[in-house]
């Protein structure tokens, strides 16, 4: 058996040594992350910000006081003002079943907060009509049957009133060919215009009849 040269006894002395210099110089990662803070900051619980709110709602005014300024405009409609008209369908903008009518404009409440309103003219589907005396566009819904499950038809007859009038002052739309001249009443225009609003039930080409009927009439 050959006996190992001198060098290779120094060789093997210098890789030891340094291994055994690593090992001790490492640093316990596992140890360190598994030890308990010696003393854990309690979490910080913030009050919520409260604040008075006061708008036209269907022609009313209506104050709601102390009301969290996280609070949806849907929910305090729905929950604070008591109309349930207004319906919560994706919560996030999506499918428009929470579409109101602000200051002349149509939104979709469950993006926006109620305090964002302040003094500001909002029209639900409970202030276009009563089952007594219908506004137009909801006589024309039921006449057409531009409904099914009507889950979504308050956001839909809201969209609706607010798209005829984008069309009488000129509002164009991706449907339109000529951003400068006035738009027309086409369906092309009403499908663009009410894509926003999504009905589950497919009861488009009916909503589109019952948007012509009501344009035809304001002509």
């Amino acid at each position: 058996m050959q006996r190992p040269s001198d060098l290779d006894l120094s060789r093997r002395e210098v890789l030891i040594g340094t291994a055994a210099s690593i090992v001790a110089t490492a640093t316990p990662w596992a140890t360190n992350a598994q030890a308990p803070l010696a003393n854990p900051a309690p979490p910080v619980i913030e009050a919520p910000s409260m604040s008075n709110v006061s708008f036209m709602v269907n022609g009313q005014a209506r104050e709601l006081a102390q009301l969290d300024t996280r609070t949806t405009l849907l929910d305090a409609l729905r929950e604070h003002l008591h109309l349930p008209g207004t319906k919560k369908g994706c919560d996030q903008g999506q499918c428009g079943a929470c579409t109101v009518i602000v200051d002349g404009r149509r939104i979709t409440s469950c993006l926006t907060l109620a305090v964002m309103h302040q003094g500001g003219r909002i029209t639900t589907i409970e202030g276009l009509g009563t089952p007594e005396n219908l506004h137009p566009m909801q006589a024309a819904f039921v006449k057409h049957d531009g409904y099914q499950c009507g889950y979504c038809t308050p956001g839909q007859i809201c969209s609706a009133v607010a798209v005829l009038d984008e069309i009488k002052t000129g509002v164009p739309s991706h449907a339109s060919g000529d951003l400068i001249a006035q738009p027309q009443v086409t369906e092309a225009e009403i499908r663009e215009r009410m894509s926003g609003n999504i009905c589950r039930c497919g009861a488009y080409s009916n909503i589109v009849e019952a948007i012509t009927e009501v344009a035809r009439r304001r002509t």
